[in-house]
C-alpha cells in the first residue's frame, strides 16, 4: 500500500481553508438557529462529506474571500482533516487540527492564534520503523470529538526511547483546556488482543479517522507502506466512560489491513469496515468481520459484517498502488 504524504499535506490545506471561508462569508450575517460543528471526518458517521450552514447561501458562497489576517500556523505535517467546534474555550469558534510531530492545536477559528496546544510524545522517526513513507510518523487519522462530554478523541504513535519502543495511545483530552481526561491514554500494546492475536504497534499504521458509536470510541488499523512484517487489520473499541474495557477484533491471516482514511462507516445501524491486502487468503472467510465476533458488551444492534467480495479477488493483482488518499 502506498500513497503521497505530500497530496495529503495539500489537501489539509485546502480543507483548512475552508471553515475560515466559511466563518469569514456569515460572520457578519444574523445569527442562525442550529450547530455548524464538524466533529468527525466528513462530518457524519457514514462519511457522506455533507455539511450544511444555513447562513452559507449562494449569495454567500460569492462573497468569500481568503482572510490574509488569519494565521494558522502549526509545527508538522498534517493528514488529518481539522475539525471545527463553534462554542470553544471561553465561547470562540475553534479549529481543532493534529499532526504527525504529535501536536494537537486548538485554534481560534477567527484569527488562528492558540487557545491551547499540547505534545503528547515523541514521535517515531521512520528509521525505526521496519517500512513505511511518513516521517516522523505521531497522529495521521482523523480525530472525533464527543460533544456532550467535550472529549477529542485520537490515535498517536510515540516513543519513549527514541525509537526503539514503539506504541500506539489512544488519547482523550479535554476539548475546551486540552488537559488528559482521567484512565487515558490507552497503550494497545498492553492491552489490545483478539484469541492469540496481539497487537503490535511496531507494524501496525493508523490512518483512518477514529469513529463514535454507543458510548464506545473506535478505531482501526492497517499496516505501513511498504506491507513488511507481520501486521493484521485491526478493529479496536474502548467504551469513552470506562477505558479500562479495551475490546477488539483482529483479521484472521496476515494483511487484511484497514487502509481507508474514513475508517469506519455506519448507516446508524451497522457498523461498516473495508479491508485490504490479504496475503495467503484461499477463501473470503479470512476477511469477514462477523457480528458474532465482535464483544458481547457492544449493543446486538450494532454489528459489523462485511462479507461481500469482489467477483475474482484472488486474481487481483498485489502490485497495485493508490498515489493518495486524501482526506
Amino acid at each position: 500500500m502506498r500513497e503521497n504524504p505530500q497530496m495529503r499535506i495539500q489537501q489539509f490545506e485546502r480543507t483548512l481553508a475552508l471553515p475560515i471561508l466559511i466563518f469569514i462569508a456569515v460572520g457578519q450575517m444574523p445569527a442562525v438557529q442550529g450547530s455548524v460543528n464538524v466533529t468527525q471526518y466528513h462530518n457524519h458517521e457514514n462519511r457522506d462529506g455533507l455539511y450544511i450552514d444555513p447562513a452559507f447561501t449562494q449569495t454567500a458562497a460569492a462573497a468569500l474571500k481568503r482572510d490574509m489576517n488569519f494565521i494558522g500556523a502549526v509545527s508538522g505535517n498534517v493528514y488529518a482533516q481539522p475539525l471545527y467546534i463553534e462554542d470553544g474555550p471561553a465561547g470562540k469558534a475553534m479549529i481543532i487540527t493534529v499532526t504527525e510531530s504529535n501536536n494537537v492545536y486548538s485554534l481560534d477559528a477567527a484569527n488562528g492564534s492558540v487557545l491551547w496546544q499540547r505534545h503528547v510524545g515523541q514521535p517515531v522517526p521512520k528509521a525505526n520503523l521496519p517500512c513505511g513513507n511518513i516521517d516522523p510518523m505521531g497522529i495521521t487519522g482523523t480525530p472525533v470529538v464527543d460533544l456532550p462530554s467535550r472529549t477529542l478523541f485520537f490515535d498517536a504513535m510515540t516513543t519513549p526511547d527514541g525509537g526503539t519502543t514503539k506504541k500506539h495511545l489512544i488519547f482523550a483530552l479535554n476539548v475546551d483546556t486540552g488537559t488528559t481526561n482521567a484512565g487515558w491514554p490507552v497503550d494497545l500494546n498492553g492491552t489490545v488482543r483478539f484469541g492469540t492475536n496481539v497487537f503490535n504497534s511496531t507494524v501496525q499504521g493508523e490512518r483512518s479517522a477514529l469513529a463514535l458509536s454507543d458510548g464506545y470510541v473506535h478505531s482501526t488499523y492497517g499496516g505501513h507502506a511498504g506491507d513488511c512484517g507481520n501486521y493484521f487489520g485491526w478493529f479496536v473499541s474502548i467504551p469513552i466512560d470506562d477505558p479500562s474495557m479495551v475490546q477488539a477484533w483482529a483479521t484472521s491471516i496476515r494483511g487484511g489491513g484497514s487502509w481507508s482514511v474514513g475508517g469506519l462507516a455506519s448507516d446508524g445501524t451497522d457498523l461498516f469496515m473495508a479491508t485490504g491486502n490479504n496475503f495467503g487468503a484461499s477463501t473470503w472467510s479470512g476477511g469477514r468481520l462477523s457480528s458474532d465476533l465482535l464483544p458481547a458488551s457492544l449493543s446486538p444492534d450494532k454489528r459489523m459484517t462485511i462479507g461481500r467480495q469482489p467477483i475474482g479477488w484472488r486474481s487481483i493483482p498485489m502490485t497495485w498502488t493508490w498515489e493518495a488518499q486524501a482526506p
